[in-house]
């Protein structure tokens, strides 16, 4: 009884998570005077609420955009994160303890507490409506630096020691041994990573004004609000679920390595 008490309460949990998205999607296939009713499936499925999206705005351009920000601000969080990682999980100089208490503080910050600084950086670079504004301020990762750390905290000394004894260096070590037994955590911090860049909406509302250059969160956003969709509900719910997708089918693929990686990487020393 207390297993399916369990089990019980997990599937309402999951019903309750699930069934805002299900009907998103539903009412953006339903008729336009059906969506108000809150019906679980239409009485009829319909894709012009698609069509009229996509003949608005250039959806196509901006998720373009969206996949090429995310996926290098993924990459170099990847890099840059599992370096400092490592560095203060198996490297002893002085300040170590210090640099990472002050890197846990930073997380305590709000984002607008360097949004203005930020945004007068990126003036002073040049970088105004340009991908560089959009992937640079990214590319270190707070969270992602703290699991590396404690991730490489569980390997075992004895593995880098071998390494060093064969003579390898320090990089070598990172990206030839510790990255190829790393493999839950890498896939962890990397859909953290690619979900709050492809969900990311009041930077890019900041620094890009070309349509052109704009990513699908931005895009979506002023077509929600800007008039463009024209009032019709059901063109802003199919333009919410074109851009919910690529995070959806990006998370079913390496959901049991992120899963693992939950598990198994805790905050401990």
């Amino acid at each position: 009884m207390k297993k399916w008490l369990i089990y019980t309460i997990l599937l309402l949990g999951a019903l309750m998570f699930i069934y805002p998205f299900f009907w998103m999607v539903m009412a953006s296939l339903a008729p336009e005077n059906e969506i108000g009713t809150l019906t679980f499936v239409p009485s009829a499925f319909s894709f012009k609420s698609y069509i009229h999206m996509l003949s608005k705005i250039p959806i196509g351009r901006a998720f373009i955009n969206s996949m090429i920000v995310s996926m290098s601000v993924t990459a170099g969080v990847l890099i840059l994160s599992s370096m400092v990682g490592y560095a203060l999980s198996r490297m002893v100089f002085k300040g170590r303890d210090l640099i990472f208490y002050i890197i846990i503080f930073t997380m305590t910050l709000p984002f607008q507490i360097t949004l203005i600084p930020q945004y007068l950086l990126m003036v002073e670079f040049g970088w105004t409506d340009t991908y560089l504004a959009l992937i640079i301020p990214y590319f270190m990762n707070t969270l992602g630096i703290i699991l590396f750390r404690q991730h490489f905290k569980t390997i075992p000394n004895d593995l880098i020691d071998a390494a060093r004894i064969d003579g390898c260096g320090e990089i070598h070590i990172l990206f030839r041994i510790l990255w190829p037994n790393s493999i839950p955590a890498l896939v962890t911090v990397g859909i953290l990573t690619f979900m709050a860049t492809w969900n990311e909406v009041l930077w890019p509302l900041i620094i890009i004004r070309n349509e052109n250059l704009m990513t699908m969160p931005q895009l979506v956003t002023l077509f929600a609000i800007g008039g463009r969709a024209e009032a019709q509900l059901g063109t802003k719910l199919a333009a919410a679920t074109m851009l919910a997708i690529p995070v959806l089918i990006a998370y079913t693929f390496f959901q049991r390595y992120f899963v693992q990686s939950m598990a198994s990487t805790g905050l401990k020393e």
